[in-house]
């Protein structure tokens, strides 16, 4: 066993394997896989390993699709079978949301080239015989459906990753992690240390164990799942050839063909946790006794669409723990707080999402950064704050509900609230309903009578919504905006730190601000920054706040000066914008400081009084109208809304939620971190390349140098939609009229100030101008929508900046 690694990989199981196969694949060949048993122990061994390639989410239907196709070219690499069977999968709706889903499915496919589409009952029928489709609304069909064997792939990446020169230790159980003063690790095992400046926790069941042997408490938590394997049934027996999969997720089950039977699983509502306070360490090929009472229900359902379930003889039952996180999705990346621990865990459809996930892991360690964004599966989008409590509440309700939509603005109850302002009873009474954002909660919408409601059509608090920002936009609102990041940057180096930092030059006038993009390892946007100077030497910095954590490791990448201070600030202080065009004059109500245009304009800061709390205000508005965010000390927040909504009443203002402020940020064509900001996207693909100051040096500016002169690949641009009954949410494709598919959406909302619906998204350059008809495939079907050439809220900025000559507003029509 190797003494020193370039990175040391622990657990077996599929995960695992396709790390340290990715790994060396990029050239990291002196590298160690430890397993503390034999290769698969754990989940791995029992899985049904399913395999399909559409997602909700665009890239993880790519990851998705990089695995399904890299199995069989695994297999002529190594000579080692992965058990590949593509039959394709059937996939049902019933339900008119269902529908909705499946054929956004499907346009995605399009835009992507995967083969997904839909089929007759017809068709349906000679695929899978045995499947009664009564009650079926819509069928779609995918080819490279099917399911492989869990041991043979395994084992193929295990082969494959040795031939190149990793090692893969069996029976090496890890003792311990230690970190070291130079950024390494010491790896301990029975069989001898390992130093080296990665460790991969990819430990599946042991994740929580793994994780704790370096300080890290992971938000994991194992349940038990069962699926049964049938006897012969005859029917099958008799066929040429092997039977497309059937996804019915209304009926809560899956199935597939497994020898000349069926295999059926089902996620009960009652479900099972298992070894709570952690996996036993001699667990390994192991199962529980069967239950399958606990999954009657959803067995009945399987049998009245495939009676033949019914009919067989059951052969086997597997009954196996499988590991979860919060929202059923992977614990991805560098853990931020530490040098050289990266973490993949808690992976559930693991045979769908393997091959692209170790790529990624890899791309991540070895060059950086990976070439996919996967904020929403990056470990960084939860904190200390997930704890146990709240993993278990969400686990449950992520298990028991596995089938069940994820819409657009939808916002799930479980395990909340985890994380409250002290204005959150106050806005309670006041009839807020909430959304979680990095723990926090922060008012959607004020309406005591209407709850909150998911789905991918208009909603019941679409009209609550389109009051408030109709509030805002003809007279005042008050936006509470504590869950964005706040940082102090303080000390005799912070100007230099920041210029370090971030791409754009650091306003040199105190009370002045600017907006900067942070540049990523590729040249892309890993987020964009105001940055106010309120001192000689004190800096404010106001960006994403549930990118805090994931920020972080671009913060520590650029060593701070001496005697330089950088401190969050996110828990200890609250914010609120008030916007609108009486929000001057209600403000000057509470205030001695001069807000005229003149003393106080667009883009300045300063340190103020308002109601007689000291607050930091800000000349800016993410609704794009006048207005100004004012930051206060948390214990402050109560008098400062008081004041805000006591003061503002007069005018005929009020509370406005997050739902608005994303309507009225569209209607401004404002791009927002994780939609239209990330990574993938170039600055100039993005409009950020102007903020950017190629004179001095900043965080990646040898990538962003690289590809400052490249034609932008796809250009971020406002889009009009005739739609009535849905609004574009993000992620919908967008196609030119014959059917090219030219783009896709990033956000969409509607327009209450300008009566139309709106998105942002970004289209393949040169291919479409101003005013061309396009189609956006809103609820998975072409809507009629245009690109337009400016946004149609105040696209000069005279109503922002407070210029004269601003347009005088109309009331909108509504749709």
């Amino acid at each position: 066993m190797r003494a020193h690694a370039q990175a040391v990989v622990i657990g077996g199981g599929v995960v695992g394997c396709s790390i340290l196969y990715h790994l060396a694949k990029l050239g990291w060949t002196e590298t160690v896989l430890l397993e503390r048993d034999e290769l698969t122990s754990g989940s791995t061994w029992h899985a049904a390993a399913n395999i399909h390639g559409l997602h909700d989410v665009t890239n993880i239907s790519r990851l998705q699709h990089y695995t399904m196709n890299l199995y069989k070219e695994l297999e002529k690499e190594t000579g080692q079978s992965c058990g590949v069977f593509q039959p394709g999968s059937l996939y049902l709706a019933q339900t008119e949301d269902r529908e909705h889903q499946l054929r956004l499915q499907e346009a995605k496919a399009r835009r992507y080239g995967m083969n997904f589409h839909e089929v007759s009952r017809d068709e349906a029928e000679r695929l899978h015989p045995l499947v009664n489709f009564d009650g079926v609304r819509c069928i779609m069909f995918e080819p490279d459906g099917g399911n492989v064997d869990p041991s043979g792939v395994t084992h193929a990446y295990a082969i494959g990753a040795r031939q190149m020169g990793a090692e893969v230790m069996r029976f090496t159980p890890v003792t311990g992690t230690e970190s070291q003063a130079d950024g390494d690790w010491i790896v301990r095992t029975p069989k001898g240390d390992i130093r080296t400046p990665w460790v991969i926790n990819a430990a599946g069941l042991w994740g929580r164990e793994v994780a704790a042997m370096a300080g890290l408490d992971l938000p994991l938590i194992p349940t038990e799942h069962q699926y049964f394997v049938t006897e012969t049934i005859a029917e099958i027996e008799a066929m040429d050839r092997r039977l497309p999969s059937v996804a019915d997720r209304d009926g809560e089950y899956y199935l597939r063909q497994e020898g000349k039977g069926l295999l059926v699983g089902a996620y009960e509502r009652e479900m099972k946790f298992w070894a709570e306070a952690g996996t036993p360490a001699d667990f390994a090929h192991d199962l529980f006794p069967d239950d399958l009472e606990r999954i009657e229900e959803n067995m009945m359902r399987a049998i009245d669409r495939v009676p033949a379930v019914g009919e067989a003889g059951i052969k086997r039952v597997i009954n196996g723990p499988m590991i979860w996180s919060p929202d059923s999705s992977a614990l991805f990346g560098p853990v931020p707080e530490m040098t050289g621990y990266f973490c993949c865990n808690g992976i559930i459809p693991g045979f769908s999402q393997n091959g692209g996930l170790g790529r990624l892991a890899a791309e991540w360690m070895v060059e950086g950064e990976p070439t996919l964004d996967l904020f929403g599966w990056d470990l960084a989008r939860y904190g200390h704050w997930a704890g146990k409590d709240f993993t278990k509440a969400r686990v449950e309700d992520q298990y028991a509900h596995r089938f069940k939509i994820h819409f657009p603005n939808e916002e799930r109850e479980a395990g909340r609230p985890a994380r409250t302002r002290p204005a959150y009873g106050m806005q309670k009474k006041m009839g807020a309903r909430f959304g979680l954002n990095y723990g926090w909660e922060h008012p959607l919408y004020f309406d005591a009578d209407t709850p909150d409601s998911a789905g991918f059509a208009r909603q019941p608090w679409w009209d609550s919504v389109g009051r408030e920002a109709r509030m805002l936009r003809d007279r005042a609102g008050i936006i509470d905006i504590s869950n964005f990041a706040r940082y102090r940057v303080s000390g005799p180096g912070a100007e230099d730190w920041l210029n370090a930092l971030f791409a754009n030059r650091m306003p040199r006038e105190i009370g002045r601000s600017c907006l900067t993009p942070l540049i990523g390892k590729r040249g892309g946007i890993a987020g964009d920054f105001t940055v106010t100077r309120l001192g000689d030497d004190e800096f404010w910095v106001i960006g994403s706040g549930m990118a805090e954590r994931f920020h972080r490791r671009f913060f520590k990448a650029v060593p701070l000066p001496g005697g330089t201070r950088f401190e969050s600030l996110t828990k200890v202080s609250a914010g609120f914008n008030i916007a609108g065009p009486k929000s001057r004059e209600i403000l000057q109500r509470l205030t001695n400081a001069d807000l005229s245009n003149e003393a106080f304009p667009f883009m300045r800061s300063a340190k103020i009084a308002v109601a007689g709390i000291e607050v930091v205000a800000l000349r800016v508005s993410f609704t794009g109208d006048l207005g100004w965010e004012l930051h206060c000390r948390e214990g402050d927040q109560v008098a400062l809304y008081t004041a805000l909504l006591e003061a503002g009443g007069g005018f005929g203002a009020g509370p406005v939620g997050g739902r608005a402020l994303m309507s009225l940020r569209l209607e401004k064509g404002y791009g927002s971190w994780s939609r239209e900001y990330s990574p993938e996207w170039w600055p100039q693909e993005s409009g950020l390349a102007r903020l950017i100051k190629a004179d001095k040096e900043f965080l990646n500016k040898d990538a962003w140098l690289a590809l400052a002169d490249r034609t932008p690949r796809e250009t971020l641009q406002v889009f009009e939609i005739d739609a009535r009954e849905a609004d574009a949410s993000g992620g919908e494709p967008i196609f030119l009229k014959d059917g090219t598919p030219v783009g896709q959406v990033t956000s969409g909302a509607y327009g209450y100030a300008v009566g139309k619906s709106l998105a942002l998204g970004y289209v393949k350059f040169g291919s479409v101008e101003p005013g061309d008809e396009l189609h956006i495939a809103v609820l998975g079907r072409p809507h009629s929508a245009r690109m337009l050439a400016e946004a149609l809220f105040d696209p000069k900025g005279l109503i922002l900046r407070g210029k004269a000559g601003a347009p005088e507003r109309e009331a909108a029509p509504i749709a």
